[in-house]
């Protein structure tokens, strides 16, 4: 039980850096939420249950106009389809957990967790549930308590453009990328998958391009990779990240 809490804290404690970076995603989303018509009960609701930033920005931006209502639901599956890339590459990774435990992992997986679990890996420690959610619980509660505040106080903000609030999440994606950049064969991967990210945003459009950027910087590491296997950190079981 010892050893779990002290997971459980260490999780709180690599989440810190992180909330500070993802703190104005939930601010702007129910800005924005409220702005295109929804209330903050029903922009509160969709951050509790989807808790996906880029998905919900998506989906704020379709509701409420003539598109079908399958159009919505695959333009959010294309915008989270990384999620699938995520959960097949941690889940070998997870074989410890339980079924319940995986299907709230899954739940909550986002590009944070994905960052997060991977850095941990490669300085050689596990992570086990209970760092898991002690890294989870910090961003779920910011999440919508930020969602709230944002849709409480967002039209005080006339021009977000004017603030720079359009590149957040750029920068916030960038930053991620440059985290792996240490990676073999990192800079060719990223220059394939730009390129043809941006080569069908160009011919068939926003948000397909991220799931076929993302295919085709998959595509081309498994390509380049050949059978070199890939060596697996020892987990530190003893030993905290500081």
């Amino acid at each position: 039980m010892s050893m779990i809490a002290a997971d459980f804290r260490q999780g709180i404690r690599d989440s810190v850096p992180v909330l500070i970076g993802v703190a104005p995603f939930g601010l702007l989303f129910g800005a924005l939420a409220v702005e295109n018509g929804m209330s903050i009960v029903e922009a509160t609701l969709m951050s509790a249950l989807i808790f996906g930033g880029a998905s919900q920005m998506v989906g704020i931006d379709l509701f409420g106009t003539h598109i079908a209502p399958w159009m919505i639901v695959l333009s959010i599956f294309a915008v989270n389809f990384r999620h699938v890339l995520y959960s097949a590459s941690l889940g070998p990774k997870l074989v410890h957990y339980s079924r319940l435990q995986k299907a709230i992992a899954f739940f909550f997986l986002t590009d944070v967790h994905y960052s997060a679990a991977e850095r941990r890996r490669e300085l050689g420690f596990s992570f086990g549930f209970g760092w898991y959610m002690g890294l989870t619980i910090p961003l779920y509660v910011l999440w919508i308590l930020e969602t709230i505040v944002g849709g409480m106080f967002g039209k005080l903000i006339t021009n977000p453009q004017a603030f720079g609030f359009d590149m957040l999440l750029p920068v916030y994606f960038l930053g991620i990328v440059m985290g792996f950049r240490q990676r073999r064969n990192w800079l060719p991967v990223v220059i394939v998958s730009g390129l043809a990210s941006t080569l069908a945003h160009a011919t068939i459009g926003s948000p397909w391009h991220v799931s076929i950027g993302a295919i085709a910087g998959v595509a081309f590491a498994a390509l380049i990779a050949g059978d070199q296997p890939v060596a697996e950190p020892e987990a530190n079981e003893t030993e905290e990240i500081t």
